[in-house]
């Protein structure tokens, strides 16, 4: 704030030269009361945080941000500066077609396309929901095709924090809290919310760390929490804990997550209520009888197949399965990762989905399970090509954030980005205009949920059910075109429990309900 304090007394500086010294001083007056009255609408206009936050100086991007390359913030990693304008475009409720003439090289090798329809169905009114709830849930619930993803309070501000649950509100879909706890901030906006207990089990955890039932109970019977989640990895870092500096753990984040104010949080690597698949599927049918039945699932970046089918045998012996499960993909990104981390550990989301939706569908499992897809997800084509790989909904965490005036410095761990979104700097939090935000991410959702919808019509398709993998083509070199039927191998319903294929044979024999 102080360059605008020193601008406005140099224009008082100024009038008074040229009153009692010399005309010539009104040129100088003149360019620094324009100045001045900038700086009055940096600070008074409610769609900026960072001319809020730096007043004059947030005209000059780079200055204020750290950028000093032009392609640092808009690298396109996992999408790139199409996209991004694109979800800003939504975001503002002006979404613009390309250029004419220009298009993205379908004869790129990797291109993807829906297969189009030579009769297309009609889009429906209204955008489909998902039902979400298995036999033994009794208070399934409906989720939209793209929710928020997982983003805790004190990686987010309370601002941030409330204008996605306000934008959620306005649009019918979810938001998830990430593993940081259930904060007033995400009770305040009327969004539904899906409870995301990590290992740390912020929220409801003991002195000693360990899960507290009867605070996790209280806290699920709220009406705002529609769903709980049990978080076991995530794509940015699996296999490693979260850390959230202490310069973020202030009090309100402290209080949320149960832990001592103003220290640095490292969450455990690894659960400590359970030890083995059994266990897991088991802790997972405690949480739904503790939560009165609402929707229990888990989620995790996919590593071993072995594993993961041992979660399905145990889900077998027991009789137990979760409602859902997020897969989350290794194109996920957060500042709380190991800096070597992304990239080269976890499997990417679309490997991962095929795992999950086969395992499932081979364990014979898949009518009692919705499967979420998050990781890279930001248009209306990311959507339909996760329902096509055997997704039944997505979330999205980049995209939301994109929405909300995110500027992409890759710093949110520092916690002095000028937006007001990943601090928790009071200053910088109050600029972020909730109400502006939260009609932007509202916005942006419908933008690109009407856009799934109508992808899925050209193809002939109302119901998201419909979209199966031969609709979605890849091509694999400059003369060939394969649907994903054609590239990937796709179990049968129950194969694996009567007589599984070579390719899964080894895996499954392996796989022990008893053993990660």
């Amino acid at each position: 704030m102080l360059l605008p304090l020193i601008v406005a007394l140099g224009a008082a500086g100024a009038l008074v030269l040229a009153c009692a010294v010399s005309a010539w001083w009104w040129c100088a007056a003149g360019v620094l009361l324009v100045l001045t009255a900038l700086a009055v609408h940096d600070l008074t206009q409610r769609r900026r945080a960072v001319l809020r936050n730096h007043p004059l100086l947030g005209r000059f991007r780079r200055v204020v941000t750290g950028q000093h390359s032009a392609g640092r913030a808009d690298d396109g990693r996992p999408y790139g500066p199409g996209v991004v304008a694109l979800v800003r475009e939504r975001a503002a409720g002006a979404e613009a077609p390309e250029p004419f003439g220009t298009r993205r090289d379908v004869y790129a090798v990797g291109h993807e396309f829906l297969e189009p329809s030579m009769r297309p169905a009609e889009v429906p009114d209204e955008p489909p929901v998902v039902r979400v709830g298995g036999p033994d849930c009794t208070k399934p619930y409906d989720m939209a095709l793209l929710n928020v993803s997982a983003m805790s309070f004190g990686a987010l501000s309370s601002h941030a924090v409330l204008a996605l649950n306000r934008g959620a509100a306005k649009g019918g879909f979810a938001q998830d809290t990430g593993e940081g706890g259930l904060s007033d901030h995400h009770l305040r906006g009327g969004g539904d919310l899906i409870w995301e207990i990590g290992t740390g089990y912020f929220g409801c955890r003991t002195a000693e760390g360990r899960f507290e039932a009867r605070e996790f109970a209280d806290k699920a019977a709220l009406p705002e929490v529609k769903c709980v989640s049990l978080k076991l990895s995530q794509g940015a870092h699996p296999g490693a804990g979260a850390t959230l500096p202490g310069v973020k753990v202030g009090a309100e984040v402290a209080r949320a997550r149960g832990v001592p104010e103003g220290e640095t949080v490292v969450s455990p690597a690894h659960h400590r209520e359970f030890s083995t698949p059994r266990e897991m599927v088991c802790f997972l049918a405690r949480m739904r009888e503790l939560a009165d039945g609402k929707p229990t699932g888990f989620k995790l970046c996919v590593g071993s197949r072995r594993q993961f089918l041992a979660v399905c045998k145990a889900m077998l012996a027991e009789g137990v399965t979760p409602d859902f499960i997020v897969v989350d993909g290794a194109e996920g990104g957060t500042g709380a990762a190991p800096p070597e981390f992304p990239g080269a550990v976890g499997t990417p989301l679309t490997e991962g989905l095929l795992t999950v939706h086969n395992a499932l569908v081979g364990a014979g499992l898949r009518d009692r399970v919705r499967i979420g897809a998050s990781g890279g997800v930001a248009t209306g084509a990311d959507i339909v090509g996760r329902l096509a790989q055997g997704a039944d909904y997505t979330n999205a965490a980049r995209a939301m954030m994109l929405a909300l005036g995110c500027l992409r410095t890759r710093r949110c761990q520092t916690g002095t980005r000028p937006t007001g979104i990943a601090t928790q700097d009071p200053r910088r939090v109050r600029a972020l205009d909730v109400a502006d935000k939260a009609e932007r991410v509202h916005r942006y959702q419908r933008a690109t949920v009407r856009s799934a919808c109508r992808i899925m019509a050209a193809a002939g398709v109302r119901d998201p059910a419909g979209l199966v993998p031969r609709l979605l083509l890849r091509r694999t070199d400059a003369a060939t075109v394969c649907s994903y039927a054609e590239l990937h191998e796709w179990l049968a319903p129950g194969v694996l429990r009567a007589e599984p294929p070579a390719s899964w044979r080894a895996d499954w024999r392996a796989a022990d309900p008893d053993v990660f």
